[in-house]
């Protein structure tokens, strides 16, 4: 799919089609044609954050339903043509035309003059020769990982520890950067790049990687090719363009390459005789030789890299963002039936009408935001600690969990004190029968709802014949109070409560057996 904002964006820095085209793996005419209606509907960059590709796509290029692809027809035979093409004489029109008479032969359909001389050159570019190419001031930065590593020794068992060099030159000025990491996965990968930029003072409007799996997820040409997502998010957070070299084309990048021998040369085997205990020591030796190595003059030519790199590209590096890029790592996971997903052993909600559903997450050492459909949906600050915590947005409840968090004690108290003193005093005797307040609630509200059955006045004689017998009466005893009748009991002269109207005056006494039934 065309990247309609990417294209926008990196317009809006001033790079060339060519190079717009290269970084978001889409032809020059597609980034012209692109421009061009972006310019007509008057969309500029920046863009809101709600309008994505999908969206852009619709106001710059309505569906008509008019285009179609035929991937049916005869494609040339590109070994022979470019044998051809070296002879005298012989150009794309004489090799078309015998191309069409093959193709009427065969029974095949042919290709257009056009599609045929762009395959023609699509496979022309890839026997060209290498040139020199002119860089620019400040224009572009080369990264890659240096071949032999140097070595650390681990203090308490003696090992020997590879330690990963990792190597950023400008293009212009061969201004380099190296500094050396435990591994080379993506942590190292970008912390090296905000690192260099750094020490650079300044970010240049084009990076150039290696293909390595931290870059590039994969690359097959302009027409298929994806970057990395944690590495676009740093690229556009330092607001350059990510143009990687073409596989197995280290000449895309010879500074990077001159250099990885020069720093083999320089400053590890300058160090090959120390011995380093920690990451700390070894990179302090590196920045060193690094400064030594930057300052030396040049054999053929004038001043030294860092004179070159100081008078003429630092004025033009882009200047840094207000505070560095913060890693990001994104993962996958579906929503749990209790609306949270699981990240690194802690929960965080989502809203519950995405349960079931596959989201995309993102977590830095901060943050930890959700997003489905490219599309945010939650944000939580990280958790630490524990695991097992839970990160809640009451709106992500459903409505019926959001009146339970309304429960709490003090608000059971006032109801029931609204009925009577007796219900005040049972219901605040459930609260404190549990170690936790909470794990009485459901009894309170069962209680309480009593009232709604049998009346507000039942409820209070009932809590308060079930407080005549124990101070830390349940749910259950006032239930069956209400149930059998018993609160309607009158009280004697004495103040006793006597026996309700309906029981018989021949048994007094509610648990005596009597005559009739031992005579059976």
């Amino acid at each position: 799919m065309t990247k309609y904002r990417e294209i926008l964006r990196l317009s809006s820095l001033s790079l060339s089609q060519e190079k717009i085209a290269l970084s978001c793996g889409s032809s020059k005419k597609t980034v012209n044609k692109v421009l061009k209606a972006a310019k007509d509907k008057n969309i500029l960059w920046p863009l809101e954050p709600n309008m994505t590709d999908d969206i852009l796509e619709h106001l710059l290029f309505p569906k008509d339903g008019s285009n179609s692809i035929h991937s049916n027809k005869r494609m040339p035979d590109y070994d022979y043509i470019h044998k051809e093409l070296l002879r005298n004489g012989v150009n794309k029109k004489l090799l078309w035309t015998e191309y069409l008479e093959d193709c009427k032969r065969a029974g095949d359909d042919p290709l257009m003059y056009s599609q045929f001389c762009y395959y023609i050159q699509q496979d022309e570019q890839k026997r060209r020769a290498t040139m020199h190419i002119n860089r620019k001031p400040g224009e572009q930065v080369e990264v890659d990982w240096a071949g032999d590593p140097a070595h650390i020794i681990d203090p308490d068992t003696g090992e020997i520890i590879n330690a990963w060099l990792f190597v950023g030159v400008m293009t212009y000025s061969m201004y380099p950067y190296v500094e050396a990491f435990v591994d080379e996965k993506q942590h190292s990968w970008i912390t090296a790049h905000v690192h260099m930029y750094e020490y650079f003072g300044g970010v240049a409007r084009i990076l150039v990687p290696d293909n390595c799996r931290t870059a590039v997820d994969h690359n097959k040409g302009w027409k298929d090719q994806r970057i990395n997502a944690v590495y676009q998010e740093m690229a556009e957070h330092y607001g350059t363009a990510v143009i990687p070299a073409r596989v197995r084309a280290p000449k895309d990048k010879p500074n990077a390459e001159g250099s990885v021998g020069n720093i083999s040369t320089w400053i590890t085997a300058a160090l090959r005789n120390e011995q380093f205990f920690s990451f700390e020591e070894l990179n302090r030796a590196i920045r060193q030789k690094l400064e030594e190595f930057s300052h030396r003059p040049f054999q053929k030519k004038e001043g030294s890299r860092y004179d070159i790199f100081h008078e003429e590209e630092l004025p033009l590096l882009a200047p840094l963002p207000a505070y560095p890029y913060e890693l990001a790592e994104w993962k996958q996971a579906t929503v749990q039936f209790n609306y949270h997903i699981s990240c690194a052993g802690m929960l965080y909600s989502v809203p519950y009408e995405y349960i079931k559903r596959k989201v995309d997450v993102r977590v830095t050492d901060k943050m930890v935001e959700i997003f489905y459909n490219n599309n945010r949906i939650a944000s939580h600050r990280r958790l630490y600690g524990r695991k097992g915590q839970y990160s809640t947005v009451t709106e992500h409840m459903p409505p019926s969990h959001q009146q339970y968090l309304e429960w709490n004690g003090d608000r059971f108290r006032k109801w029931a004190e609204r009925i009577g003193e007796n219900t005040y005093q049972v219901v605040d005797a459930i609260l404190t029968s549990k170690r936790v307040e909470q794990q009485s609630y459901r009894s309170c509200m069962g209680l309480l709802k009593l009232a709604d059955k049998y009346s507000v006045n039942r409820l209070e004689a009932a809590c308060r014949k079930a407080l005549s017998f124990t101070p830390s009466p349940s749910y259950k005893s006032i239930k069956n109070i209400l149930d059998t009748g018993s609160d309607r009991a009158e009280p004697d002269d004495n103040g006793n409560e006597a026996t309700t109207k309906t029981t018989s005056t021949r048994n007094s006494h509610a648990l005596t057996r009597g005559a009739d039934y031992y005579r059976r």
